[in-house]
């Protein structure tokens, strides 16, 4: 899918607080409880399943 200009904000969103990008992308539901378990474990794991999420949605 392309990428459109609102998902600049998204990115920028997912820098700082991944599971807020992963949110704002899917809402609630099985993609952000892993991110959230991902950026627990790891901030940088979090960052790139945001990115990816993003990405591919």
């Amino acid at each position: 899918m392309a990428l459109t200009c609102g998902d600049i904000f998204k990115f920028i969103a997912a820098v700082f607080l991944p599971p807020l990008g992963v949110f704002l992308e899917l809402g609630c539901g099985r993609d952000l409880v892993i991110n959230i378990l991902l950026t627990i474990l790891g901030f940088i794991p979090g960052v790139i399943h945001a990115f990816y999420i993003i990405c591919k949605w």
